[in-house]
């Protein structure tokens, strides 16, 4: 297993993400423990001392279970990580009483991580607002040893990303965004990646598989790929993508299963970066992807200046084509809601003045229909 420094910590560079665990007869509620007990047991005889969990996984079972399973070990032979709930903006008021509702779920005296779940359009407000007094909690409990480390995740925008940081940035210790060789380009990962540097904020990876859509691929890249590491699974590529940036700590993976921990194993026994030229194949092989499935848009921005309703359509579009990816993902609803009523999709007016200045002559009108339509259902 590959080890990352972290402060006075050794950490395993794969870690256990417990939001899909082994279930029962479908039932996302029903973790299978005996089998979740296989594979948590199977992981820490192989190095795994990372531990993932949140509030909400599992419809609230995780911790629970995590919590069960984890404290048959040394509390020295894992690090847990869960995360405050702010996703719901009704639990702003209760973060003392989750917090400790959390530790005793998880049979635990301290989380080794704790973290803002989600920072995003719809709750920045509310967690930098001190009313709430979020922050200051945790910033509480780290001082009185229950927190060890505290971070946020996030699936937010740059801008939202940076506002957060401007607050807060001085006192997050690891940063935990979605990040993949597709993502790098479709979600601006990539910028992403840069402000963190700037803060000195190492990351955590989630969503290394983009919730299994690369798992694979056409038979074509596929092939591409095939040339360069004959002996790489497409799996493989998407992690070894994630060993080539180096401000990466932590990767998070999902396994629902024995044989996926185990692939996921084999591959982090040794750290294999990709060199230029592979790099560059993987990456034009997202852009084709992303080219294939996605609406063009390359935010020259004309459109908003002839926008009468003063949409930002290039925004818009981007959720958009995030929402045809993720097949009716929930992040996009959540970003939506953030935006008042005159500046979704549905407020379009189809004008199409839009459309006579668009350099790539995107059909704007019939796409924020659509979308509105898709929303709306």
């Amino acid at each position: 297993m590959i080890y990352k420094e972290f402060k006075d910590k050794k950490l395993s560079a794969l870690g256990f993400g417990a939001m899909r665990l082994p279930i029962i007869n479908g039932n996302y509620s029903r973790i299978d423990e005996k089998k979740t007990l296989e594979m948590i047991d199977y992981a820490i005889s192989k190095g795994i001392n990372y531990f993932d969990t949140a509030w909400g996984y599992h419809d609230g079972n995780s911790e629970i279970i995590m919590g069960k399973i984890l404290s048959q070990y040394p509390r020295e032979r894992y690090y847990l990580a869960t995360k405050f709930p702010g996703y719901d903006l009704s639990n702003m008021t209760k973060v003392e009483e989750i917090f400790e509702t959390q530790l005793k779920k998880c049979n635990v005296e301290y989380f080794d991580f704790y973290l803002f779940h989600n920072v995003c359009e719809m709750n920045i407000d509310a967690y930098l607002d001190e009313k709430y007094g979020v922050f200051k909690y945790l910033m509480k409990q780290k001082n009185e040893g229950r927190i060890h480390h505290l971070g946020f995740s996030t699936h937010g925008s740059y801008s939202t990303v940076k506002r957060f940081l401007e607050s807060y940035g001085d006192s997050m210790e690891f940063a935990q965004i979605q990040l993949n060789y597709f993502d790098w380009f479709f979600q601006d990962a990539k910028s992403k990646v840069e402000l963190f540097k700037e803060y000195s904020i190492p990351i955590w990876v989630m969503e290394p598989l983009r919730g299994g859509e690369l798992v694979s691929l056409s038979k074509d890249h596929t092939e591409k790929l095939k040339k360069l590491r004959p002996n790489e699974s497409v799996v493989a590529w998407a992690f070894r993508f994630l060993q080539s940036i180096p401000e990466v700590n932590m990767v998070l993976s999902g396994m629902s299963n024995l044989q996926q921990l185990e692939e996921n194993i084999k591959i982090f026994e040794k750290n294999r970066p990709l060199n230029e030229e592979e790099l560059a194949t993987l990456l034009n092989i997202s852009k084709e992807i992303i080219g294939i499935n996605g609406v063009p848009c390359t935010k020259c921005r004309y459109c908003i200046e002839q926008c009468p309703q003063e949409l930002d359509i290039p925004y818009l579009i981007e959720l958009y084509n995030e929402y045809s990816f993720t097949k009716d993902g929930f992040d996009t609803p959540t970003a939506l809601m953030a935006l008042p009523p005159e500046k979704r999709p549905s407020a379009c007016i189809s004008c199409k003045s839009c459309e006579s200045v668009c350099p790539q002559q995107i059909n704007i009108s019939e796409i924020l229909a659509n979308f509105a339509k898709k929303i709306g259902r």
